[in-house]
């Protein structure tokens, strides 16, 4: 057994008597549900080709998204307004200045920087947005590499010394265990949060949101139904257990993507086997929980829902689908009441 499952283990162990009542809450249905199909509107792209499984993001007042596929660049960038293209970046390539293989994107809001994980070359690279939507030729600059050991895969930027996010911890031949951390990306320290899984969980695949302004993370499990909100800190606030929670996991996704929306949790949901009929399922659902965990409804697009983001200004999701519609926005509104 090498070092890296062994510590994991020891922390499952450790925390495995952590919990109490006050921490556990059970759902047992969620059935206040609302269609919200027909308001879902179209966003049109005809400025540049995007492969299936893009992923959206907003930084600054752009819409960003990310294409993994891309024989170029992998980033495109769009007005978040009015949808209208402005440009991609992050050249496709081995050299000092290309990207082998993106990963996460994260916001630097005071620099105007943005930063770009390889996850071929194990380095974060930054961005600086001015130069990026005003020169074409415009390439970035290598921040930081990292341990192959563990290493950074979604964050949220807060300074140079403190980023909090999952990062990944392999354990052998293709398996891995993601562990949420505070990151510093001066030195490439990772420095683990105290609780890192529910000690009844098989397998952890998580979605992850962030509030810095609320003081509070939230880890969303895929093959279990449960939803777990620590303080920033890394102590455990609640375990919320679904209708369909289990131990084991019986090859279902439940959560996918988590994020926070003003003073609500979103999460797209599936509850369906990941693959059907030899296709990829994607979730059709948001369900909408208050800060505490506490369900409120649940909004069904009858869409599949690759990825989404939430459009603060705008107050919408915008929304990669792997379906007949390949991009989408919902005006939200009161659907989050």
């Amino acid at each position: 057994m090498n070092k890296a499952v062994c510590l994991f283990l020891l922390i499952v162990s450790c925390w495995g008597c952590s919990s109490s009542s006050t921490t556990e809450k059970h759902q047992g249905k969620r059935d206040n549900i609302t269609n919200v199909h027909d308001q879902i509107k179209e966003i049109v792209i005809e400025d540049v080709l995007i492969n299936n499984y893009s992923r959206v993001q907003i930084i600054d007042k752009y819409l960003f998204i990310k294409d993994h596929k891309s024989a170029d660049e992998f980033i495109h960038i769009f007005d978040k307004d009015n949808f209208k293209y402005i440009t991609s970046t992050a050249l496709r390539g081995q050299g000092p200045r290309e990207i082998g293989r993106i990963g996460h994107i994260a916001e630097d809001k005071v620099n105007r920087k943005f930063y770009v994980w390889d996850a071929v070359k194990y380095k974060i690279f930054s961005f600086d947005l001015d130069s990026v939507i005003f020169d074409p030729a415009y390439l970035p600059v290598e921040k930081i590499k990292m341990s192959k050991e563990v290493f950074p895969n979604e964050y949220t930027y807060i300074n140079d010394t403190l980023s909090i996010g999952v990062t990944i911890m392999p354990i052998g031949d293709s398996n891995f265990i993601p562990l949420v951390g505070k990151i510093n990306m001066k030195t490439g320290e990772i420095k683990h949060m105290n609780y890192t899984i529910n000690p009844d969980v098989k397998k952890k695949r998580i979605g992850f949101g962030i509030s810095i302004e609320h003081g509070i993370y939230v880890e969303a499990y895929m093959p279990h139904d449960l939803m777990t909100i620590c303080s920033l800190d890394g102590e455990l606030k609640y375990n919320i257990y679904g209708p369909n929670w289990d131990t084991d996991t019986h090859g279902i996704d439940h959560f996918v993507d988590v994020a926070f929306c003003n003073n609500r949790i979103v999460a797209t949901y599936s509850g369906e086997k990941s693959f059907k009929d030899r296709k990829t399922v994607f979730p059709t659902k948001f369900i909408i929980f208050d800060l505490d965990g506490n369900y409120l409804k649940t909004l069904e697009t009858e869409y599949q829902i690759v990825k989404f983001c939430y459009d603060k200004d705008n107050d919408r999701f915008i929304i990669s689908m792997n379906d007949n519609m390949q991009f989408g926005y919902l005006d939200v509104g009161e659907l989050l009441d």
